[in-house]
């Protein structure tokens, strides 16, 4: 691929073509919260799955998988390792922008394709809410 024909920063090209954190195995890996969400404008499902460190309530691992561009790809890889070590609290208030910043940018009109794996993420961490009798900390928007 030519790199004057790609319209996306380096960071963006490395987290496409080497995403991180790629959920391969979902029958055995141990979450601890799951989240799927979808974008119908443009087809993108994504599923998000949290390991919490229940005593720190930490995040300890992410991982992710996608039906999505590249910008949905290599957004929720970024933040599959942004949100590591992060607090509940902390990564339920990561926005796109937040992602977006780190990736050094994305063409404005792929920016929707970024904010999947926030939503996913959230959802995630909705679930361990859920599964741990926490429910009054969900935020409703």
């Amino acid at each position: 691929m030519e790199q004057q024909n790609w319209l996306y920063t380096d960071k963006v090209l490395e987290h496409f073509m080497n995403p991180k954190n790629i959920l391969l195995d979902e029958a055995s890996y141990q979450e601890d919260g799951r989240g799927l969400v979808g974008n119908i404008k443009c087809g993108d499902q994504m599923i998000v799955a949290i390991q919490v460190d229940r005593e720190k309530e930490t995040i300890k691992d992410c991982r992710w998988k996608t039906y999505g561009c590249a910008s949905a790809i290599a957004s929720t890889s970024m933040l599959s390792e942004v949100v590591k070590g992060l607090t509940l609290e902390e990564a339920y208030k990561l926005t796109p922008a937040d992602i977006t910043r780190k990736l050094g940018g994305l063409p404005e009109h792929k920016i929707h394709c970024s904010v999947l794996g926030d939503k996913a993420l959230r959802a995630a961490i909705d679930d361990y809410y859920k599964r741990t009798g926490q429910e009054d900390r969900i935020v409703h928007e």
